[in-house]
C-alpha cells in the first residue's frame, strides 16, 4: 500500500476521503469499492469517534490501498499516541496556535531521536510485537505523516516557521475556519482568503514542503490545483448522503416535483 508520504513525494495530487459523523467500516468499504480515495480521514476534532472506531476504520481501509490519517487538536501526548497504535497511518493537527505548539506536537508524535514518543510496540503499528524494536522505531518515525491545519491567527502568522519544523509533513487549509479568522465567514474565495493561502503556499515552497485543502467543489479545487495544493479532501461522509438523497429525489421527479 502506498503510503500517503510517499504520494506526496512524487508530485502526485492526493485524493483524500473524509469520515467521522457517520464512520463505519462499510461506509469505508464502500467508498473504497468506487475506488480513487488514496487516504481516508477520520475527524476525531469534529466528531466523537473512538480508538475502536479508529481500528475498525484503518482495517477497513488497508485492502483498498487507502492510507488513512486521524484530525484531533494537539492537546496531550495520548490524544496524540493512541490513534497510531489503534493504527492510523498519520495525524492532522488542528487548531494550532504557534510553532511552539506545532513542534510539541511532532515530539509527541515521533520516537527517539526527533522525539519522545512512549515506546510500546505491542499495539497495531508494531504487529503485536512481531517488528523488532529498532525497525518498528525507523519505519514508525519514516512513515508517519505528519500535517498542520494553518487556520488560528496564530498559525497564520508563523506559517513559515512551522513548515520549517523536521517532521511536518504537510500544511493544511482549513477554508471555513481560515474565512472565519479573517473576519469573513464563509466567502471562501474573498481577496483575504486567497491571499492567505497564497502565503502558506508559498511558506510551503520554501521549506520543500507539501500543502493540503479542504475543497469547497470542482472549481474551487482547480484553483487551489493551480496554486500549487498537492492534497485534497473531494469527498467526506455527510455530504455523500446529501448528494446520494439530492440524486435520489431527481431520479423520480414524478414523486418529488420541483418546489
Amino acid at each position: 500500500m502506498p503510503r500517503l508520504k510517499e504520494l506526496l513525494a512524487e508530485g502526485r495530487a492526493v485524493r483524500v476521503f473524509a469520515a467521522g459523523q457517520l464512520i463505519s467500516p462499510k461506509l469505508i468499504q464502500v467508498a473504497g469499492e468506487h475506488g480513487g480515495f488514496d487516504a481516508l480521514w477520520l475527524d476525531a476534532e469534529h466528531a466523537g469517534i473512538t480508538m475502536r472506531d479508529v481500528e475498525l476504520a484503518t482495517l477497513a481501509a488497508r485492502p483498498y490501498g487507502m492510507d488513512s490519517f486521524v484530525r484531533l487538536p494537539p492537546t496531550d501526548y495520548a490524544s496524540v499516541m493512541r490513534p497510531l497504535e489503534a493504527g492510523a497511518g498519520g495525524l492532522m493537527f488542528s487548531m494550532v496556535q504557534s510553532a511552539a505548539q506545532a513542534e510539541q506536537a511532532v515530539r509527541w508524535a515521533k520516537f527517539f531521536p526527533r522525539g519522545e514518543r512512549g515506546l510500546n510496540g505491542g499495539n497495531r503499528d508494531g504487529r503485536f510485537g512481531l517488528t523488532p524494536i529498532p525497525e518498528y522505531i525507523a519505519a514508525a518515525n519514516a512513515s508517519t505523516f505528519l500535517g498542520v491545519q494553518v487556520e488560528t491567527a496564530g498559525a497564520l502568522a508563523e506559517a513559515a516557521a512551522i513548515a520549517a519544523i523536521p517532521g511536518v509533513d504537510l500544511l493544511f487549509v482549513g477554508p471555513s475556519d481560515l474565512s472565519q479568522v479573517l473576519g469573513v465567514p464563509g466567502d471562501f474565495e474573498n481577496p483575504r482568503c486567497l491571499e492567505a493561502i497564497a502565503g502558506i503556499a508559498r511558506a510551503c515552497e520554501a521549506a520543500g514542503k507539501p500543502w493540503g485543502v479542504w475543497s469547497r467543489g470542482p472549481e474551487y479545487a482547480e484553483r487551489m490545483r493551480s496554486m500549487g495544493c498537492r492534497l485534497f479532501v473531494l469527498a467526506a461522509d455527510i455530504q455523500m448522503v446529501h448528494l446520494g438523497i439530492r440524486a435520489a429525489k431527481q431520479w423520480y421527479p414524478g414523486f418529488f416535483p420541483a418546489s
